[in-house]
């Protein structure tokens, strides 16, 4: 069961005056403690997300509007991406580790640990560069407390930025200047990544070299209700990143352009449809879905297969 309510865009810069969407936001989904990591299967025309302290996955059908238990015991998983073959990669801060499901619904680990041994903190969100690389983000929150995860301390005494290489499966550190990494999305051409410190209350940019390397790094926005979370690219390359009070959208140019304003702490987004322009948002106990005027970002992995 479903219900609405009235979709509030608020404009901070005239350039987003243009951005609108249906007169009411969906809300699909309610009744979780804290839901994170919305991910879109165009195949399927479903939306999976996370229920972390329940320790569920759950699913919604498109095109019957039911929502069901994905898969139980999910080792608290926390932030998801659709691979370029259409597999679930998945954050499991339970088990803290990255996994991917394939098409016949089997589990495999892809990275646990560092190479000298040392287990991950609680693996948070993740995306794909279209070389098949995985870059995830590796903050605490899994460890701190047993709310969404087990307790535990710390084996890296840190909290990084990692990319699993496609070919050999090696992980290495490509950010190790966080405090506490979150959110984390590419340019459309891949030149850039976009990083959430949700504890310096920032999102960082940063510019990314041929073989993965990362310069720069300069704060690109700060928040200004709450902290930040998890973060996306339209295709005009604004960027959509989930606060306390909904969704703030910038232009490149770091300039605040306006909110998208949501009842509940937003924490994650995504956009699915045929169209990309279904706009998925996770919000504390809640799944909202609202048609917009203007589509994701379309992957990098998609242009160089065929420009579909």
């Amino acid at each position: 069961m479903s219900d609405s309510i009235k979709t509030e865009f608020e404009v901070i810069d005239e350039r987003f005056i243009g951005c609108g969407g249906d007169a009411r936001t969906e809300r699909i989904f309610t009744g979780g403690r804290w839901v994170e990591g919305p991910a879109y299967f165009a195949a399927g025309r479903y939306l999976v997300f996370s229920d972390i302290p329940n320790d569920r996955m759950m699913r919604w059908d498109e095109t019957t509007g039911v929502v069901g238990v994905f898969r139980h015991d999910a080792g608290y998983a926390n932030g998801h991406t659709v691979d370029g073959r259409g597999r679930l990669v998945s954050c499991e801060q339970g088990n803290r580790r990255i996994t991917r499901t394939e098409h016949d619904g089997s589990i495999i680990v892809l990275a646990d640990r560092l190479s000298d041994g040392r287990r991950f903190n609680s693996p948070n969100d993740v995306v794909e560069h279209s070389d098949g690389s995985i870059w995830f983000t590796d903050p605490s929150y899994g460890i701190d407390t047993d709310y969404e995860g087990h307790k535990a301390d710390s084996e890296i005494g840190a909290c990084h930025v990692y990319r699993i290489d496609a070919g050999s499966g090696a992980v290495r550190i490509v950010a190790d200047d966080f405090v506490r990494p979150n959110g984390l999305a590419f340019s459309a051409d891949e030149r850039q990544l976009y990083i959430v410190d949700t504890s310096r209350k920032h999102l960082r940019r940063f510019d990314v070299a041929i073989d993965g390397d990362l310069s720069g790094g300069a704060v690109f926005a700060g928040c200004d209700a709450g902290t930040f979370d998890g973060v996306r690219l339209d295709d005009s390359g604004r960027v959509w990143v989930a606060a306390h009070d909904g969704l703030h959208c910038f232009d490149p140019d770091g300039t605040l352009l306006g909110k998208l304003r949501l009842p509940e702490i937003v924490s994650n987004l995504t956009f699915g449809g045929p169209q990309r322009n279904v706009l998925f948002v996770t919000a504390s106990t809640s799944v909202y879905a609202l048609r917009v005027n203007f589509n994701g970002v379309r992957s990098a992995y998609r242009n160089r297969e065929g420009h579909q």
